[in-house]
């Protein structure tokens, strides 16, 4: 450990210099990511400079064990019990922070919402989810852009298609991937019977331009006039878009906006985000199997979470965890939740690298 946090301040310093540069101070690119480098860097290179002070007050205190003054040595006894008890946390403190960090987890999010089995009782619940997470974006302070919506009737969606951006987006609401269940009485129900139905979250990480190019004769971009719920909400003019990416077979489509330009700046969002999850979905088949689970059916065995309303309950099928706040959670009160799915990753990560 102690190698590892000196390559860290190594790398901490040359950042540092290289930062204070003028050639870099000028390449605008070069300069964003060394500042996210360095501000990565900066509450390890604290940490490990707290852990080596406690390594040089741990040396000091067994020299003066191993001397012959017996009041400095009962002086430190207790003193030295302390600092081994806090290098070993500050050991388990600095595994946790040196984890391989997934390198989506700054990006913005494209969150893909559903209505699996249940009729328009799903829906209604696609549209529960989609405002449970408009809320918890404005808690932490994120951005929401509405990119595409497959409404009904009666207030829920078919499919709602959104963007979320801020600081560690993707790499909080990851984890919210797969199956929803909720068991309550649909409004729709006349006899008080309770239903279970289901809606599938999909999060995926935003793709920029740099992450990947799309070439346009991969593309067929098809115009339609956009459909509404009513005869006044039916657009007259071609605006609607629908993007074919002819090599995957992806199909995009988005008609929310009046505008066929704005219609498919957002389309190309949406695929170019699919696209990516796909890449890396070849690259490597834990994410392949991490894919395949975001985009299930939405059939109601394959759930990660179900929210019980008569009960006011909400448990998470990865981590066993149920708590009965389920008001405030649809409220977007949703970090304890995320939390302790964080804390169950990492803990599994760490148990990975003591094994190796």
């Amino acid at each position: 450990m102690e190698n590892k946090i000196k390559e860290i301040f190594r790398r901490f310093e040359e950042i540092t210099d290289l930062m204070a540069r003028p050639e870099v101070l000028q390449n605008q690119a070069q300069y964003r990511e060394l500042a996210k480098e360095y501000s990565e860097l900066q509450p390890v290179v604290a940490k490990g400079k707290e852990y080596l002070r406690v390594l040089s007050h741990l040396e000091e205190d067994r020299e003066i064990l191993k001397g012959h003054d017996a009041s400095l040595k009962e002086l430190v006894k207790d003193e030295l019990e302390e600092l081994e008890t806090r290098e070993k946390e500050l050991v388990e403190e600095l595994k946790l922070m040196l984890l391989p960090r997934d390198p989506n987890d700054n990006k913005n999010a494209i969150v893909e919402i559903r209505a699996g089995t249940g009729g328009d009782e799903a829906a209604l619940f696609a549209g529960d989810l989609f405002r449970m997470y408009l809320k918890y974006a404005e808690k932490r302070g994120w951005k929401s852009e509405v990119l595409s919506t497959s409404p009904i009737d009666l207030g829920g969606f078919k499919e709602i298609i959104f963007q979320l951006s801020g600081d560690n987006v993707y790499g909080r609401m990851k984890f919210e991937s797969g199956v929803h269940r909720v068991q309550r009485v649909p409004v729709t129900e006349t006899q008080g019977r309770i239903h279970t139905s289901a809606a599938t979250v999909a999060v995926l990480p935003e793709a920029e331009e740099i992450d990947l190019e799309i070439n346009f004769n991969d593309l067929r971009i098809d115009t339609y006039r956009a459909s509404g719920a009513g005869g006044q909400h039916v657009n007259k003019v071609e605006t609607a878009i629908r993007i074919t990416h002819l090599p995957t077979g992806l199909v995009v489509t988005c008609q929310d906006e009046k505008s066929q330009f704005k219609n498919k700046e957002k389309a190309l969002k949406i695929l170019r985000s699919r696209l990516l999850a796909l890449k890396e979905a070849e690259m490597e088949s834990e994410i392949a199997e991490k894919r395949r689970s975001m985009v299930s059916t939405g059939d109601r065995s394959a759930k990660i979470r179900t929210y019980n309303f008569p009960q006011g309950r909400v448990t998470d099928h990865r981590i066993n965890l149920t708590l009965y706040r389920l008001d405030e959670i649809m409220a977007g009160e949703i970090d304890e939740l995320i939390d302790a799915l964080l804390l169950a990753h990492n803990t599994e990560l760490l148990q990975k690298s003591h094994q190796k």
